[in-house]
C-alpha cells in the first residue's frame, strides 16, 4: 500500500517534533540546568576563593606570631621542671625546696610526693612539706619558695606552735607545686616520707 505524499509530510513533521522534543529534554535542558547549578555555584565559590586570598593574607603575621610564641616558650621553659619524667621532677622539686629551707634556716621535718595533676597542657607536681623553723625563718622560706627561679606554688599553709621560746617553736605544713611540660610518662600517685611530723 503506498503512502501518499501528505501521509509522508506527516510522518516527516511528527519525526521532527520527536527530535526536537527529544532534543529540549536531553540536550537543551540538561545544559540550561548545567548553567544554572554553575551559577548558583558562583558566590559559594567567591567565598571560598576571598577565604583562602585572607589566609594567603594574613599568612606572615600568623609566621610571626608562631615565632612570638615559640620565643616566649623558650624564655619560659627554663623555669619548669627538668624531668623529663614525674618521679624525677618530683626529686627535683624536693632537692630544690631542701636547698631554699637550709639557706632560710628552716629544718626539715617530712616530705611527702602528692598525686600528679593535670593543668590542661602542663603537668603540676606537687608535694607536701613539713619544717620546723621560727617565724622569721619560717616567712622567709615562703617568700624564697615564691621567688626561686622555677615556677612554683605554695598551697595549703598550716602552722602550729610546738614550743613557745624554743628557735624553732613553728611547725609549718604546706603544699608547693613546681610544672613539668607533658611527656609520655604515666602519672605518678605514691608518695615518700623522710620523717614523721615531731610535736
Amino acid at each position: 500500500m503506498k503512502t501518499t505524499r501528505r501521509e509522508r509530510s506527516i510522518i516527516g513533521f511528527a519525526i521532527a517534533v520527536g527530535v526536537l522534543i527529544l532534543g529540549y529534554l536531553y540536550v537543551f535542558q540538561p545544559i540550561q540546568q548545567w548553567k544554572q547549578d554553575g551559577a548558583d555555584l558562583i558566590p559559594t565559590r567567591e567565598a571560598v576563593l576571598e577565604r583562602r586570598r585572607l589566609l594567603v593574607a594574613q599568612r606572615a603575621s600568623i609566621a610571626t606570631e608562631i615565632e612570638k610564641s615559640n620565643k616566649r616558650i623558650e624564655a619560659v621553659s627554663a623555669r619548669w621542671l627538668k624531668g623529663p619524667t614525674p618521679p624525677l621532677a618530683a626529686s627535683e622539686l624536693q632537692t630544690l625546696v631542701k636547698d631554699v629551707a637550709v639557706k632560710a634556716g628552716a629544718e626539715m621535718r617530712s616530705e611527702r610526693i602528692l598525686p600528679l595533676i593535670d593543668r590542661a597542657g602542663l603537668q603540676e607536681v606537687p608535694i607536701e612539706i613539713t619544717v620546723a623553723a621560727g617565724l622569721r625563718e619560717t616567712v622567709r622560706l615562703l617568700y624564697d619558695l615564691a621567688n626561686t627561679s622555677k615556677i612554683l606554688t605554695v598551697q595549703d599553709v598550716k602552722v602550729r606552735v610546738v614550743a613557745v621560746g624554743q628557735p624553732r617553736d613553728l611547725l609549718t605544713t604546706f603544699n608547693v607545686s613546681g610544672y613539668l611540660l607533658p611527656s609520655t610518662s604515666a602519672p605518678t600517685t605514691g608518695s615518700t616520707a623522710t620523717g614523721a611530723p615531731k610535736g
